[in-house]
């Protein structure tokens, strides 16, 4: 049988080790101050001098279309239309002098901005 695809289709976003034990730090303490459980969010809006931006934040409610995928206790949620544009995207954490903080990689941008935060 040709096209058929059976499971989930892959990640829309993967987290690199201290990408995903930094993700799990920060929610702990979030979830402590806040009581619920809490999943990351990765989503693409239009806007930002290159045409999208990224977005990250935590959430607590999933919508039945999102594509969700754990990596070790992180829940990771994009909507439908983010995990077209971020497919094959890697989410990594550096910690140190130099682009410390988190990096996301995406093989789909075209075109980025000098500050980095958007991208065609």
């Amino acid at each position: 049988m040709t096209g058929v695809r059976i499971g989930k289709p892959a990640a829309p976003v993967s987290l690199t080790e201290k990408a995903s034990a930094k993700v799990a730090e920060l929610l702990e303490q979030e979830s402590e101050a806040n009581g619920g459980e809490l999943f990351l969010r990765v989503a693409v809006q239009p806007g930002g001098c290159s045409g999208y931006t990224y977005e990250m934040f935590f959430d607590t409610e999933l919508s039945d279309d999102d594509v969700v995928r754990s990596f070790g206790t992180v829940r990771v949620a994009v909507d439908p239309a983010s995990a077209d544009l971020l497919k094959g995207s890697t989410l990594d954490y550096q910690d140190g002098l130099k682009e410390a903080g988190f990096h996301l990689s995406n093989p789909n941008a075209t075109r980025t901005c000098g500050c980095g935060s958007s991208f065609s």
